[in-house]
Order: C-alpha cells, then sequence, then structure tokens
C-alpha cells in the first residue's frame, strides 16, 4: 500500500510546490496538500487535492504569522488530514508548527527548508526568538529536507546546532528535454542574457539594465517571470525605460525551450539576501540553464558559483557587475566552449531519475513508526 504524505505549504501555486508533488508521487506516494496561497487558491496541485487555508503576502511575516494563528485555532477540516497521513511535510518553518500543533503522538514530521529568511540568521531580539522557536520545532522534527548543502553546513549544523538527519534534495529538473536548446542561434550577433523565475533582486536588475544601456545593442537581456511587488512596484514601468531590455512575462514550464532557445547566457545571481540566503542556495534556474545548454553566470564565491567550479561550467565573477568586461573579452571559440560544456553536463547532476525519487519516498518511509 501507498504511503500517505499531507504535504503543508507555504504557497500552493508555487511551481516548486507542484515539482515536490510530482516527485513524491512518482516515488510511490499518496499526496494531499494544505497550505496558503498568493493568488487565486487552486483545488489540487499535479492532480493532489489542495485545501485552502488563506490569502498570504509576500514579504509580510506578521500577516504570515496571523494566518498561522488562526489555522491553528480553527484547524477545520486539516487536523483530520495531517492526522490520517503517515508522514507530514511541511515545506517552511510557519508549516511546521502548524504541523507540529495537529500531529498525532509520534507522528513523522518532516521540514522542508529551501530558504534561510534573513531573520533567522539576524543578531537582534525578533531572529533570536525565531532560532529558539525553531530550535524546539526541530526537536519535534524527524528529518530535514534541504536543496543546499550549505543550509545544512552553515546554517542546521553551525547556528542551530542540530545533530539529527538531513537529506539533500536540489532543486533539479524533472526531465531533460529531447534536445539543449539554448544558444540564440551563434556568438555573431549580440548576446543575450537571461534573467527567468523568481524576480526580487533589485541590484540583478541594475547590473543588467546598465550593461544593456551601455553596451549600445552588443549586449540584450530577455526577463521571464514574476517580480515581486514589494521589490518591484512596477515592474514593467522599470523595463519600459530599460533600452535592449525585453519583459516576456510570467511563463509556464513548457515555455522554458522557447525562453532557452532566445538566450546564451543564465543570470544565476542573487543578491536579494546577500550574504545570508542568496550565499547559500542553489537556484532552480542554475538546473533549468543548463539543462537547455545555457551559460549559467554566477558569484564564484558563493554556493552557486562553487557548484559551477567543481563541474567545471559556466561563467563564473567575483561580482555581478564585472559581467560586461568577461563578455567583452569573450571570443566565438570562447563561448563555444562554455556552451559545450554546459550542454556536458552528467544528466544524473541536473535532473532527477525515477530512482531518486523512489530513494526520496523509501527514506520518508523510514520514519513510520
Amino acid at each position: 500500500m501507498a504511503s500517505t504524505i499531507a504535504y503543508l505549504v507555504h504557497d500552493l501555486g508555487d511551481a516548486a510546490v507542484a515539482r515536490r508533488v510530482e516527485a513524491l508521487q512518482a516515488g510511490g506516494a499518496e499526496v494531499t496538500l494544505a497550505g496558503f496561497h498568493r493568488r487565486t487558491a487552486p483545488a489540487a496541485v499535479s492532480g493532489a487535492p489542495a485545501l485552502a487555508l488563506g490569502r498570504s503576502h509576500d514579504a509580510r511575516l506578521g500577516q504570515r504569522a496571523l494566518l498561522v494563528l488562526r489555522t491553528l485555532l480553527v484547524p477545520g477540516r486539516l487536523r483530520s488530514m495531517v492526522r490520517r497521513a503517515d508522514i507530514v511535510i511541511a515545506r517552511n518553518l510557519e508549516m511546521l508548527a502548524i504541523a507540529a500543533a495537529l500531529a498525532r503522538p509520534g507522528q513523522a514530521l518532516v521540514y522542508e527548508c529551501l530558504d534561510i529568511h534573513r531573520k533567522m540568521v539576524s543578531g537582534g531580539v525578533a531572529g533570536r526568538i525565531l532560532r529558539f522557536i525553531e530550535r524546539r520545532l526541530l526537536d519535534r522534527t524527524a528529518r530535514v529536507i534541504v536543496s543546499s548543502p550549505a543550509f545544512e553546513r552553515d546554517y542546521f549544523r553551525a547556528v542551530q546546532r542540530w545533530r539529527g538527519p538531513i537529506e539533500l534534495v536540489e532543486n533539479k529538473v524533472g526531465s531533460l528535454p529531447e534536445a539543449p536548446t539554448s544558444g540564440a542561434g551563434t556568438a555573431d550577433g549580440p548576446w543575450v542574457i537571461g534573467w527567468f523565475g523568481m524576480l526580487r533582486c533589485r541590484r540583478s536588475l541594475e547590473i543588467l539594465a546598465a550593461l544593456a544601456a551601455r553596451s549600445d545593442g552588443r549586449v540584450r537581456v530577455l526577463v521571464a517571470g514574476i517580480p515581486s511587488p514589494d521589490i518591484f512596484p512596477d515592474f514593467a514601468a522599470e523595463i519600459a525605460r530599460a533600452p535592449f531590455v525585453e519583459y516576456a512575462g510570467p511563463y509556464r514550464p513548457s515555455d522554458l525551450p522557447r525562453l532557452y532557445g532566445r538566450v546564451h547566457f543564465a543570470w544565476c545571481i542573487d543578491y536579494f539576501e546577500e550574504g545570508l540566503n542568496s550565499r547559500w542556495l542553489l537556484p532552480n534556474r542554475l538546473y533549468e540553464s543548463l539543462a537547455h545548454g545555457a551559460v549559467p553566470v554566477a558569484l564564484a564565491g558563493v554556493e552557486t558559483g562553487r557548484w559551477l567550479a567543481v563541474a567545471g561550467v559556466g561563467l563564473r565573477l567575483a561580482e555581478g557587475e564585472a559581467i560586461g568586461a568577461a563578455l567583452g573579452a569573450l571570443t566565438p571559440e570562447s563561448y563555444a566552449a562554455l556552451a559545450d560544456a554546459a550542454r556536458t553536463v552528467p544528466p544524473g547532476r541536473i535532473a532527477f531519475s525515477a530512482a531518486d525519487h523512489r530513494h526520496l519516498v523509501r527514506q520518508l518511509e523510514t520514519l513510520v513508526r
């Protein structure tokens, strides 16, 4: 009989949530979801029924805390959904608090932590309180899932001093396209840099827009995804003022071959939480870009840069502002070498296999008493 997993998430509409649901299903688990939502609440995610708990907003911890409190005071159908499951996976700290409060005694709880919010490592009172709460919840947790080894090494082990089991599940793609699509034709025309995904880094936009403007068309930038309204209140207007920068709007996974087919390079630099989460994470766009044959651009001194260095691929910079000089030094031959390296990364480093999904579910099943 398939194991049942209750998956509690921060945003039912997050594409990464859908990917995790599909991975768990592919591993043989039966999944039900509950969570908050930023936009319209879906009735199901990748075929798994979804229970909406209320609308939340990006970067508003106070509002999310009130939603958590309301959910705990009036859990409704959520309590029975959680308690019927063999395993509960909580994505992010607020969902772990809900899971721990509603779970039955001894039920297996798994904490999925794919971002470390800046408040979690602040030296102020709020940071100390949040870390204390997390440590207490970790005492009730059977396993932690992280997407980057730096989250384990530099946060859970070094900061929280947790010694429990941690499972590394990188943000790999679900499958590889039949053939790499990137390259924007040849290196004869302008260099094209793609910045895709969750758009929340103002410094990245400033660097790319300034580069495109001063290059006078020799470098172009293609942007696609969902901008954070808290960071970019009028993103469309900002793009309209930036010469040689195009915004293609939100996209679906099926649009990725077309988008990557227009670019030479993928911008994998993020200064959103500089020195903290941005230093530790391995973003989904790293794996997506390599899956489609684009050359990733990353900072050499962060976890993404270290990943690329080990793989022997990518354009690794000391600072994002160095991108102009790096492109200026490229020849068609040196770009071809970078592109060839990007296309020859072993598939297992950038895409999940059926065995990976089965392994994850089997590891979770060992937690069931």
